[in-house]
């Protein structure tokens, strides 16, 4: 493969130790706006839940402030927690980010929780929380409300979502990491953006997005296979400093897993930390689907990732406790790549 890349950022708003989500939510914002400066296409925010790494709890709210403070870059979902949701209020948002934005909006929809079992209950309170069994059929019922087009026999099909569509719609895309995703994804025509960036299990990404390609159905919605890749990435000037940048990510994740989160640690207590036998086990093998090193290192690791995927098309997470180390990070990745050309 030999197109040039097409980078995007997926920001999940991470908190650093000692500081706010105010801070974290603000931070993504200002990222938003140098993204775009920088040259890529879309910037997506996450949804987690009682996780203390991440402030960003609502995808959408943040969606409309991102779009407010700049001006073309494409801004959208990475993603929507939809078994947690009412498909026509998430289509009502939706519809209300593209009437004020118009072309700029993407709905990326995810199937896991983005949370533990009991916030997934307080999420669902006072109904029942919604089994996994139900995702295909809010799916399908996003699409319909989006369309303006539900099944004939559809119990809501008198109901319309507002505001009525205009001459753009979200782009919808079915985001994950596992073949269950993928093959939806493909049997509803859709984009799908593979999460390489969650770590474990990566090495069955190129399968499973190869799985998306040869089952893919042509849709109103899409012709042909289109996906995203998403990768961990800390780029600094030389691999040093991007390896001290990172230590702080993955202190961080370690801690995450274990259940001892209180936000991103410093560098400084990253690099003091006193790793177990297992510990370090774990944390080598998170890295090894993580993009760390100066500019020249990065941009060969992301190429030879688009190769595996075969796909240009990739996004760029970054997670570090300076906030400033990650704007960097992501303004290396795109004079390395050349992206704003």
């Amino acid at each position: 493969m030999t197109r040039k890349l097409v980078l995007s950022v997926v920001d999940q708003s991470p908190i650093r130790e000692g500081g706010t989500t105010a801070e974290a939510l603000q931070e993504t914002i200002k990222l938003a706006v140098a993204a775009e400066s920088f040259g890529y296409q879309r910037y997506w925010v996450a949804e987690h839940h009682n996780l203390p790494n991440f402030a960003g709890t609502s995808p959408e709210m943040m969606i409309g402030q991102i779009a407010a403070h700049t001006k073309t870059i494409r801004v959208g979902s990475g993603g929507v927690m939809l078994s947690h949701y009412s498909p026509l209020k998430v289509v009502e948002n939706f519809r209300i980010l593209d009437a004020l934005y118009p072309g700029r909006i993407d709905l990326g929809i995810g199937r896991a929780p983005g949370s533990d079992q009991l916030t997934a209950a307080a999420l669902a309170f006072p109904g029942p929380p919604r089994t996994i069994e139900r995702f295909p059929q809010q799916v399908t019922d996003v699409l319909g409300y989006l369309a303006g087009a539900m099944a004939e026999n559809h119990p809501f099909a008198q109901v319309q979502a507002t505001p009525s569509s205009g001459e753009t719609a979200p782009e919808v895309w079915l985001l994950g990491s596992r073949y269950e995703s993928a093959y939806m994804a493909a049997q509803l025509g859709l984009p799908f953006a593979y999460a390489h960036f969650f770590g474990m299990g990566a090495q069955d990404g190129p399968t499973i997005v190869e799985g998306y390609r040869q089952h893919f159905q042509p849709s109103a919605h899409l012709a042909e296979p289109k996906i995203n890749v998403g990768v961990q990435v800390v780029c600094a000037e030389t691999e040093e400093a991007a390896l001290r940048v990172a230590s702080s990510r993955n202190l961080g994740r370690l801690r995450s897993v274990t259940g001892r989160a209180k936000g991103i640690p410093s560098i400084e207590d990253a690099l003091a930390y006193k790793y177990r036998a297992d510990e370090l086990a774990f944390v080598q093998q998170y890295t090894q689907n993580c993009v760390d090193g100066d500019p020249q290192q990065v941009k060969q690791s992301l190429e030879a990732i688009a190769e595996r995927y075969q796909t240009p098309d990739l996004s760029v997470v970054t997670i570090c406790y300076n906030f400033e180390d990650r704007v960097r990070s992501y303004e290396l990745v795109a004079e390395a790549c050349e992206i704003s050309k």
